[in-house]
């Protein structure tokens, strides 16, 4: 009976959509998320068109791709934005700190790269380039951050995430394909002053965004220093212990700096003759990086968080405060180790199935997405101004659609239901492409059928084929948006506020593994056995995942009704927090 009418009592999912839109949180969400795919777009994208017409050689541009490292690799310094504070910035809060400058300094380098000639001033037009891709993987952490540390009952983490990658598609949008439009119009420099015109305003306006520190009460500073003052505490690790893996942890990750560094300065000063292979770098030294700065790290938390369960290596009373050298030590503990530790204690070996959905989850829409463009320009035979707008724009409507579609479902259905089915259509719409490399029959009878090829084709330029490929791309694009909305939702969920930065950061870096490694692999096949059995083996992979997403929706629900309390339980409020 209680439970009918706390049932009754519940907000309608619209209810509930409708109160989260109308929150400023949301509204920041947005600017957060264009702030957010802009620079993404302008430096690994619409930079090269650019490069391109101010004639710099295509080894010279190859060098300039190496800037997409730092968002490859942005864990590595994420604990830096978990735990340092900025001198005189932190009044802004917790993440403002980092967000705002870092959007005021993007928008500052685009503006001073459109002052430049990127043909007579290739060394300070790279350099700003590079600076910028670090600025713009670091405010992408304190935004993902941000999001989960604000995420409450009136803009839930499932919204707030879907509304994200809205911001960035459009943005994607904006510096791509209409940065190109404009460009032809006034040409790049100014293109590029106003996108960086935008990244100020953006940085201005995010002065006014609450913080982490204004939802909780202020209390965020004062938690991390009561974490490293718990340290000493008794039942926790004594220092010996916890000084030796944060010794193996420590130089792991400072020798995947070195090597990252080392690539990143012979690429940039060396002849380019001698210049190292990004591809090779990428696929024999990627997996050691993550072996060296996740895998190993996660086995000494497991490790810790065990002999911490058992009551071994820990203090028996409580130790003297520290000082001096064990002080920072304790400060670095806490922002290197301690989140490993944290995450790996709460999870468990639930970890091993998380961490399979995490790898799994999007592979089949991103594995073969280096090949999209050979597909429809080579294979299909499009131009590529059919692929542009069937692509960029009406795809990018596609996606906004299906997050719109995926946020909905999210509030209506729940994260675990949304998760399967979005990933299961994100899997099954391989399955169109495959229909267009085996000819586009199926294709080609759904549009007839449905008046879209006449109406495509009454339209300049329109074709029956351009409408096979737009229902084809916007098929995907809406069960893509349907998926990252819910993907991105679980992922935001399953981290603690507690270590946000780290957490998340190391998370979604492990999404991007299988897809980069794979795709060597999946050129090969493709050249042997075409494109049509690469989308058939590619749903395969996307369902076998959904086998995993089962499993994790299981353990979910398994864990709720023996009592035990996990983050992906509380719903309501959308956050995670530790287990008690």
């Amino acid at each position: 009976m209680a439970e009918a009418v706390a049932e009754a009592k519940k907000p309608s999912s619209w209810r509930i959509l409708g109160q989260a839109l109308r929150n400023r949180k949301t509204g920041f969400m947005l600017l957060f998320g264009f702030a957010s795919g802009l620079p993404f777009a302008l430096f690994l994208g619409t930079l090269f068109a650019w490069l391109t017409e101010a004639e710099v050689d295509l080894e010279t541009m190859g060098v300039f791709s190496l800037i997409g490292l730092a968002y490859a690799f942005q864990f590595i310094w994420s604990p830096l934005i978990d735990k340092v504070d900025l001198p005189g910035l932190r009044r802004l809060g917790k993440r403002k700190q980092w967000i705002v400058p870092m959007q005021l300094l993007l928008g500052a380098i685009l503006v001073t790269m459109a002052l430049l000639d990127p043909r007579s001033q290739l060394g300070l037009f790279s350099l700003l380039a590079g600076i910028g891709a670090l600025a713009s993987a670091t405010q992408d952490i304190a935004i993902n951050a941000w999001r989960i540390d604000v995420a409450d009952e009136k803009a839930p983490l499932d919204i707030l995430s879907t509304v994200y990658q809205m911001g960035f598609r459009l943005s994607s949008l904006a510096g791509g394909a209409l940065a190109l439009i404009v460009a032809d119009e006034i040409g790049w420099p100014l293109t590029y002053a106003i996108m960086g015109g935008i990244l100020l305003a953006i940085g201005a306006a995010g002065l006014f965004a609450p913080d982490a520190d204004s939802t909780q009460g202020g209390a965020a500073a004062a938690e991390s220093d009561a974490q490293v003052r718990a340290l000493r505490q008794a039942g926790e690790l004594t220092p010996t212990v916890r000084y030796r893996a944060l010794a193996v942890v420590g130089v792991l990750w400072a020798g995947a700096i070195a090597v990252l560094l080392d690539f990143m300065i012979r690429s940039m000063t060396a002849s380019p003759e001698n210049r190292p292979d990004p591809t090779g770098f990428t696929l024999n030294w990627g997996p050691w990086i993550v072996v060296a700065t996740i895998v190993v790290p996660a086995l000494v938390a497991g490790w810790l968080a065990g002999q911490q369960r058992r009551g071994e290596s820990v203090l028996t009373e409580d130790a003297p405060p520290a000082s001096g050298a064990s002080f920072a030590l304790d400060h670095l503990y806490r922002a290197l180790v301690l989140p490993l530790v944290e995450f790996v204690g709460r999870m468990g070996w639930s970890l091993v199935l998380i961490l399979a959905v995490v790898l799994t989850y999007r592979i089949s829409d991103s594995i073969w997405g280096t090949f999209a463009y050979p597909f429809y320009l080579g294979e299909l035979e499009y131009t590529k101004d059919e692929v542009a707008f069937a692509s960029k724009f009406f795809g990018v409507g596609a996606i906004v659609l299906g997050l719109a579609i995926g946020g909905w479902m999210l509030t209506a259905l729940g994260r675990m239901p949304t998760l399967l089915i979005g990933g299961l259509l994100a899997a099954l719409t391989n399955l169109l492409y495959a229909d267009m490399a085996a000819g586009g029959h199926a294709m080609a009878a759904v549009s007839d059928a449905t008046g879209f090829s006449a109406l495509v084709a009454s339209f300049p330029g329109g074709s029956p084929g351009l409408a096979r490929l737009m229902v084809t791309i916007g098929g995907e694009n809406l069960a893509i948006g349907i998926a990252g909305a819910a993907f991105v939702a679980w992922l935001s969920s399953i981290v603690s506020k507690q270590f946000a930065a780290v957490q998340y950061a190391l998370l979604s870096s492990l999404t991007l593994l299988v897809g980069t490694l794979g795709r060597g692999a999946l050129g090969q096949m493709i050249e042997r056995q075409g494109f049509h059995d690469v989308f058939v083996l590619t749903t395969w992979i996307g369902v076998a995942a959904m086998v995993l997403v089962v499993l994790e929706w299981w353990r979910q629900t398994h864990s709720a009704r023996s009592g035990v309390v996990t983050p992906e339980a509380k719903v309501i409020a959308g956050v995670a927090e530790p287990a008690e």
